[in-house]
């Protein structure tokens, strides 16, 4: 009998955009693979490779206990059917419940510290709560991924799975499906925010500076993508009106936006793991301005694939985006390329496998 390897997830994009190559490699290698996830349109393409998927519904941002028991009893009953050889987990809820579902189980379970999240980020009652809830989900867990050094310090300053923590250059990036593009010769210099549209990914910032900077320089353009929360759809509206920007929503291959750019700002100041908007448009010879915090300064050397900016520091960003602008074209040219030359000595997605399958292979030989 095939062994079988469980991946819980609270979105489908969390697992096709990011771990899809882990998932062919555990099918290539003889595993049956199990998705539980809330249904989205790349769970048809995960079927279509070979995977098995169990619906659950999960409020990614909700923090009602009850709904949140009915995800552990859930997680119970799928773990008691599938009887998996290991477990995968990535996000909060998941590596929460999901880690608490197997205690009785004894099943090996990989979680995957994607990024702490505000709540936990912010001294409070919210963060000691969930500390304490890590630290009796991980009380007897096989292995935690850290994406960032400064998510690592916080669960080892907590005690939390001490002796069981792996350092991942966050979800790396795959380098052969973003390959470098050829870089845009035009008049008409672009930039580009690829985000959720919300407060704490510096769409703010990006707003402001991209008002000032139009005005001054004509021959400039700035694109945002990515699904934008309710309290700015009437902001964006307002400034596409303006012609300040060009909003396309959500964009199935971002690499169409970044063939047209020259320029990736990404001033976000949400507690990420590691930023995957960086790693991709540095993949493809991008350029890239972001802030100095954990998850985005790993990937960025300031002056030579991109520039640094302050957190919340709209005059920052400004300053950055003009100095950008005034570089030579073959300048902005050798920043991408010097991008691209870091994502692959640092960020290829195949670390991150690797790592998954020794540890995997470990239970192999000796579970």
């Amino acid at each position: 009998m095939k062994k079988r390897i469980l991946f819980l997830v609270n979105h489908d994009i969390v697992i096709y955009n990011f771990r899809k190559e882990l998932v062919e490699r555990l099918l290539s290698e003889g595993y049956e693979v199990f998705i539980s996830s809330p249904y989205g349109k790349r769970i048809d393409y995960l079927i279509d490779m070979g995977c098995q998927f169990c619906p659950i519904k999960i409020e990614r941002h909700g923090t009602n206990p009850f709904k949140d028991l009915k995800i552990i009893r859930e997680y119970k009953k799928l773990i008691n059917e599938i009887k998996p050889y290991a477990i995968l987990t990535y996000t909060i809820k998941p590596n929460i419940y999901g880690a608490i579902a197997a205690k009785k189980s004894k099943v090996r379970v990989l979680a995957n510290i994607t990024g702490l999240g505000t709540a936990v980020e912010k001294k409070g009652i919210l963060q000691k709560l969930t500390v304490l809830l890590y630290k009796y989900a991980f009380s007897n867990i096989n292995t935690v991924f850290f994406q960032n050094e400064e998510n690592m310090q916080f669960f080892q300053k907590n005690k939390i799975a001490l002796d069981k923590h792996t350092l991942l250059p966050g979800s790396g990036v795959n380098l052969e499906q973003f390959q470098p593009l050829e870089y845009p010769n035009t008049e008409t210099i672009e930039f580009v925010f690829i985000s959720r549209i919300m407060k704490e990914k510096g769409i703010d910032q990006y707003l402001e500076a991209a008002k000032y900077i139009r005005n001054k320089y004509p021959n400039t353009k700035f694109h945002i993508c990515g699904f934008c929360e309710e309290e700015y759809e009437e902001i964006l509206k307002s400034y596409e009106t303006q012609g300040i920007i060009k909003y396309h929503g959500l964009v199935d291959d971002i690499r169409e936006i970044l063939k047209i750019t020259h320029c990736t700002v990404h001033p976000t100041y949400y507690p990420e793991g590691m930023s995957n908007v960086l790693l991709e448009s540095c993949a493809c010879a991008r350029p890239i301005i972001t802030t100095d915090r954990s998850g985005c300064r790993e990937i960025v050397d300031d002056k030579v694939n991109g520039y640094v900016i302050g957190e919340r520091n709209s005059q920052d960003l400004i300053n950055k985006i003009e100095q950008f602008i005034n570089l030579s074209s073959n300048e902005k040219k050798k920043m991408g390329l010097n991008g691209r030359r870091k994502v692959e000595k640092e960020f290829d997605r195949k670390i991150v496998i690797d790592n998954y399958m020794r540890k995997i292979k470990v239970f192999k030989r000796f579970g």
